[in-house]
């Protein structure tokens, strides 16, 4: 039978959403606060040839420039002040929630609630400026070397350009570190997800545009522009069912008497998603083996190992596809072991009264949770194998003309699921508000 949440979301619809003012406006919020990113993305640095690295992009566009660019929306090849976006955000708080499992201190930190959590949100905004300021840098020194067709990228090189750089991309990476929490906080949705997925999206007008002026061309065929489309389809259900998909674990709490009343005695489940760590091991996967071939791209004509890497690792070579997966497994592991601690798990469910049936609680709850675990982890490694892996077969071998490989595809889907849920959450808040104050007004009468 399905619960009365369930009941009020089936009953949703445009006459209830019309009616949620404050839903309206944290949407305007969020759709202004985007439209104020892309208009970000076209602003260009003082002193660039931006058509420089446009040029290099194309050259060298496989590697790990191009996938970056990719999540910028082409900030970085337009060298605009977001060129960065707000990955060194995304890095930060990926190594400081490592380090919450590693350091004792900070993991302390994080049991404190909500003063801890100010607290680590603070250490992660400071290493994001530690992390802008290396990688500005190295951009500034980097365009200062390039050299194009039609001159070089940087018309007057030397140290104010290198100061006015850093501080021009390190101020655009904090403002949109700033705009993303006031879009979780006023608006809808993870802000950080959003502008990052907003920078991906942006790419696909550009994307479509090419693939059918192919089909126009004669260079593919109609049959196979309407599989791939079909394909997109099939592939986009195929991760929404996944990243829904969960095992849920029965949980009893006994009865307890306090006085004359009786507690308890109820009956729940804790659910464990199939991908328990969602879109990091791809990133952190592609990133590292794109490095060693973009090194190598740049460096034609070295030395025989330099020439195999950039034969052998690039996206497409097999490889790069056989260490691809190997890597994306290991990090699905590594990174649900960071996440979720079943000795913790089972220690706070025995705290509470917590027991699954058949199970004894305290070591024997926390080895069947990572004995459940361990086979989830490894249903979600070959799920994300299997999506990560087929737009790189696309492009090496259909040579279709854009780069939007699994990573890219996990995060739309993803950040568009967080967003639809949180907003169907405010449209249920609505109306149990309104059905409360239903209820007030017969108690009155």
């Amino acid at each position: 039978m399905a619960s009365a949440a369930e009941q009020l979301a089936a009953n949703l619809n445009l006459g209830v959403f019309s009616k949620a003012t404050e839903l309206k406006k944290r949407i305007w919020f969020t759709l202004g606060a985007l439209i104020i990113y892309r208009i970000g993305t076209y602003i260009p640095i003082p002193g660039v040839d931006a058509s420089v690295m446009s040029e290099m992009l194309q050259q060298h566009g496989g590697g790990i420039l191009g996938l970056f660019d990719n999540f910028t929306g082409g900030a970085l090849r337009r060298m605009t002040v977001f060129a960065l976006n707000i990955m060194p955000y995304i890095s930060a708080s990926i190594i400081i929630q490592l380090m919450t499992a590693a350091i004792p201190s900070l993991e302390t930190l994080k049991k404190e609630g909500e003063a801890g959590r100010k607290k680590l949100n603070q250490y992660t905004r400071y290493l994001t400026v530690f992390i802008a300021m290396f990688q500005s840098y190295g951009i500034a020194v980097g365009l200062e070397s390039m050299h194009g067709t039609f001159g070089p990228a940087v018309l007057n090189p030397g140290m104010f350009f290198r100061f006015s750089c850093v501080i021009t991309l390190v101020g655009g990476t904090v403002f949109l570190m700033w705009l993303g929490e006031q879009i979780t906080a006023r608006g809808v949705g993870n802000g950080t997800s959003l502008i990052i997925m907003s920078g991906i999206v942006a790419n696909l007008p550009n994307a479509m545009a090419s693939l059918l002026d192919l089909g126009r061309t004669g260079a593919l065929s109609p049959f196979f522009i309407i599989a791939f489309i079909f394909l997109a389809i099939f592939v986009i259900a195929f991760i929404v069912f996944m990243e829904r998909a969960q095992r849920r674990i029965p949980i009893q709490y006994p009865k307890r008497q306090v006085g004359t009343r009786m507690f308890g005695g109820d009956s729940t489940h804790m659910p464990l998603k199939i991908n328990t760590s969602g879109v990091i091991p791809p990133i952190f996967a592609s990133s590292i083996l794109l490095i060693p071939a973009t090194i190598a791209g740049f460096s034609q004509g070295g030395p025989a190992w330099l020439q195999f890497i950039s034969n052998n690792m690039g996206p497409g070579a097999p490889l790069h596809m056989v260490l691809y997966a190997a890597m994306i497994i290991f990090f699905s592991y590594f990174y649900t072991a960071v996440v979720f601690n079943p000795e913790e798990t089972a220690d706070n469910l025995k705290k509470y009264g917590g027991f699954i049936p058949g199970i004894r609680p305290g070591s024997a709850t926390a080895e069947y949770f990572d004995y459940v675990l361990t086979r989830l982890t490894t249903v979600g490694g070959l799920y994300l194998v299997a999506v990560c892996l087929l737009p790189e077969i696309l492009i090496s071998d259909y040579g279709l003309p854009f780069y939007f490989g699994g990573t890219s595809i996990l995060i739309v889907v993803s950040v568009t699921m967080d967003t639809v849920t949180q907003i169907q959450s405010h449209l249920l808040a609505h109306q149990y508000e309104g059905l409360i104050r239903k209820s007030r007004g017969r108690g009155r009468r």
